[in-house]
């Protein structure tokens, strides 16, 4: 069997007082997810998470390393896939799509996310990247 690894993060930015996250519809397959894809080289995880971003978003982000969500799944027979998330965070709106790889993108509230990505697996690190923000700014109150 073949193991493949993929790197890329969970983008979210805040607008007001709302969290919007950024999906992106990929060429290979026409689904929605998030920014991802595999290590050049002797990269680290982190170093292929940024590139990624950058390569499919035109974006440079803060990672958020404290957060890091894993998924396992096989996309094909006889292959293995991990791809390992982080969390990046943005305020820029504007994106520079890699257009041989992405078609679309949108940032839109969590729940209305949650509506576009048909694999279980990436709606679970989606609901962990939200659970992680709003817990962490719920106990930042006073």
């Amino acid at each position: 069997m073949l193991e493949t690894k993929s790197f890329g993060a969970v983008l979210y930015r805040k607008v007001d007082d709302r969290l919007e996250f950024l999906l992106l519809k990929h060429a290979n397959g026409g689904h929605w997810s998030l920014c991802k894809g595999h290590s050049e080289g002797k990269e680290t995880e982190t170093e292929t998470a940024l590139r990624e971003i950058w390569e499919e978003t035109g974006l440079v982000v803060r990672l958020n390393k404290r957060f890091r969500s894993v998924i396992a799944y096989s996309p094909y027979e006889g292959v293995h896939k991990t791809v390992v998330f982080f969390l990046a965070k943005t305020k820029k709106k504007k994106l520079n799509l890699q257009k041989d790889e992405i078609l679309n993108s949108v940032w839109l509230e969590y729940e209305d996310a949650l509506k576009l990505l048909i694999h279980p697996d990436v709606a679970g690190v989606l609901y962990q990247a939200h659970t992680f923000l709003t817990e962490k700014a719920r106990s930042s109150r006073p």
